[in-house]
């Protein structure tokens, strides 16, 4: 166990998830970028354990994250082996996802029993644990039946797998079908992780009033909308962007004009309150008590430290609210 450990932040707070007995803390760290074989690992691990001594104890993976795809589980695995071993293993919380493409052929794909299960078992091996703490239906599956996908969820936490389950990307109303199945089997869902921003609101569509009545967390994914919630695109797309990227997942042409002048604005905002962008961007994600845990990447130390201190000024004026709303009306 590193000696830094011992100095961890305690000033991270912990917000229970749903109606369950377990607390997530209000910034987790998402492995979707910055953590795969194609990047450097030494910088990866260094971000983990700073999260880690900053309060910050859920980690959240999928089978795909990478690339390649597995390897962010490979190298997560790596960094708990140096980093986690002992009684730090039941102090974080580990999350692991299955319903994009892993691999070729039927099995590797969407919503079966057959995919997720066997999945799971890659991931336990990928990051050489004996269980994850959720385990997620990544998407929801049109040729599968919910109730197909809820049992093997099920199974995963009465074989020990998993110690919670959860969805993400399901709308409202499957949403409710899968909660209510889950709670058929005697296995809760824990969480729902949605892609939500300031530019990114289908969730307050229904979807967060479905959550609060069903006692079901949120964990609210690409909550800077790919990059777009930063200073990076105040003045176009930058050289090295991930825009300008053609392996990004934020494309050019969502950098629209329209969207360039709300962020110059929010800007604006953000820095009357002495925050970036981007940490106005996050805080604004909390104001609503529904939100568990915002899922946060990162590229460097420094970088997730910026993140993080979104946390010294969380309380928004009605005024302050009220320009924001006009702005991304």
């Amino acid at each position: 166990m590193n000696d830094q450990h011992q100095k961890r932040n305690q000033k991270m707070k912990y917000n229970r998830c749903g109606k369950s007995g377990l607390l997530l803390p209000e910034i987790s760290l998402g492995l979707w970028h910055n953590f795969g074989s194609v990047d450097n690992f030494d910088t990866a691990e260094s971000i983990a354990v700073e999260a880690f001594d900053k309060g910050i104890t859920h980690f959240d993976l999928a089978n795909n994250y990478g690339p390649v795809p597995g390897s962010a589980e490979t190298n997560f695995g790596k960094i708990l082996w140096h980093n986690f071993q002992g009684n730090l293993r039941d102090e974080i919380i580990i999350a692991t996802k299955a319903g994009y493409t892993m691999w070729n052929g039927p099995y590797g794909d969407w919503g079966s029993r057959k995919y997720l299960l066997s999945s799971l078992d890659q991931s336990l091996k990928r990051m050489k644990v004996d269980y994850v703490d959720i385990f997620y239906s990544h998407r929801p599956d049109p040729e599968t039946p919910i109730e197909e996908t809820m049992m093997a969820l099920d199974h995963a936490v009465r074989s020990g797998k998993a110690l919670y389950v959860g969805i993400s990307n399901y709308s409202a109303e499957q949403t409710r079908i899968a909660v209510d199945v889950l709670k058929q089997l005697g296995t809760p869902c824990l969480i729902h992780q949605a892609k939500y921003s300031m530019l990114e609101r289908w969730v307050e569509n229904g979807l967060l009033d479905v959550l609060e009545e069903k006692g079901v967390g949120c964990i609210a994914f690409s909550p800077l909308a790919q990059g777009l919630l930063t200073d990076k695109y105040l003045n176009g797309i930058p050289e090295n962007s991930r825009a300008h990227n053609p392996n990004g997942h934020l494309k050019e042409d969502e950098v629209t004009q329209e969207r360039l002048h709300k962020l110059v604005q929010l800007n604006e905002i953000a820095k009357n309150r002495n925050q970036s962008l981007a940490q106005m961007a996050l805080a604004w994600l909390q104001k609503d008590k529904r939100i568990t845990s915002v899922l946060i990447g990162a590229s460097s130390v420094k970088q997730l430290n910026n993140n993080i201190d979104c946390l010294q000024s969380l309380v928004f004026s009605h005024d302050e609210l009220n320009a924001i709303e006009k702005i991304l009306a």
